[in-house]
């Protein structure tokens, strides 16, 4: 056995919820990529397929003069977007839980734009942050010598599996409009927000409310590849361009168009998540019942849990998970996360896993 195949029978022994981008794609897009496999197709994104995409998501959406770029990851259309709609004396608002003020190793910082961070609440931040952080700033008499704010980022969910009540963005949106920037919405989850029951966002919601967002594809069933909305034709002029100066026009755009042509075929996007939905519940139920201490209840497919330093070194041994955060000096909070591969055999597994580390702790 070489070095390779080692390391995939390790990892196989492991039942792994580290994450929600662990698996390939979904079985019709990789039917259709191999179908697809030697057509060829002009570039960059102005093939037939691309375009097909482009209209399914719109009707979608509600936003038939609308426009749809396709991008490569989340990270980088965070950098693109933001970098797009910002002048160069602009900063972000963001939670200071967001993926754009944490987790993107200071790319938007990296691009010449400031993160403002408020801090969250569950993930979220309100409307009413937002107005009193931009009447300050106006207030300041020397807010020329600062950061303007110039836009709003929200992920939907958050990175904490929270949702954003249709009443929440509206009211964010009227804040937005009546201090004149424009609202971005991170979509890099949103599958399973649109598969969780308590989701009151829709689609159209989303483009009617927000001046640009973006649906997620690499966490939800695309091998790679993020869909940015502009609901609004030309909200971002010469975006293909820009887009192309910051080296993420892919030449062989064909690539995620025919991701999200699938996705968008057939409601699959609106139901893919469902999988991911049903497990967490499942797992939830079972932490609770073994009388695991969640950190906040979710209800989309991210579960939090405060566990022993020494239970985490066990669970470690049989399952794979994320590390949150350190709570204190001997408890951690981590992260199982379910995606729309998920299947009912891994997840009872876990179940029982769980279950049993539990009771022999307490024999």
């Amino acid at each position: 056995m070489n070095i390779q195949q080692d390391q995939t029978a390790i990892h196989q022994q492991k039942l792994s919820f580290a994450s929600d981008y662990m698996e390939g794609a979904h079985p019709l897009i990789l039917k259709r990529l191999g179908d697809n496999n030697t057509v060829k197709m002009p570039g960059y994104g102005t093939d037939d397929i691309c375009a097909s995409a482009s209209q399914k998501i719109l009707a979608a959406c509600n936003a038939p003069d609308g426009e749809v770029y396709f991008l490569t990851g989340g990270t980088q259309t965070n950098a693109v977007v933001i970098d797009a709609m910002l002048a160069s004396y602009q900063g972000v608002i963001a939670a200071d839980t967001g993926h754009v003020s944490l987790h993107e190793a200071g790319a938007i910082e990296y691009g010449g734009h400031k993160v403002l961070q408020l801090p969250h609440k569950l993930g979220k931040i309100s409307a009413e942050q937002i107005a009193s952080f931009l009447d300050n700033f106006a207030a300041d008499a020397n807010h020329d010598h600062m950061v303007m704010p110039g836009m709003v980022y929200l992920s939907h969910p958050t990175e904490y599996g929270t949702l954003y009540s249709k009443q929440e963005l509206a009211d964010i949106h009227d804040v937005c409009q009546a201090h004149h920037i424009p609202l971005y919405l991170d979509g890099a989850r949103l599958a399973y927000a649109l598969a969780c029951p308590a989701n009151e966002l829709t689609l159209p919601d989303l483009a009617r409310l927000c001046d640009v967002f973006y649906i997620g594809g690499t966490k939800c069933g695309a091998l790679l590849g993020e869909a940015v909305v502009l609901p609004k034709r030309d909200r971002i002029p010469h975006f293909f361009t820009i887009i192309k100066q910051h080296g993420a026009l892919l030449a062989k755009g064909w690539l995620l168009g025919i991701q999200f042509d699938t996705l968008f075929t057939d409601n699959l996007y609106q139901t893919i998540g469902q999988p991911a939905i049903q497990a967490a519940d499942q797992i939830r139920q079972t932490l609770r019942e073994c009388g695991y201490p969640l950190y906040f209840d979710t209800l989309t497919n991210q579960i939090f849990v405060i566990i022993s330093n020494d239970r985490m070194d066990e669970l470690q041994q049989e399952t794979e998970f994320g590390f949150w955060e350190r709570l204190d000096d001997t408890h951690t909070v981590i992260r199982f996360a379910t995606s729309w591969a998920t299947n009912k055999p891994d997840t009872d597994a876990l179940c029982a896993i769980l279950c049993r580390h539990q009771a022999q702790r307490t024999d």
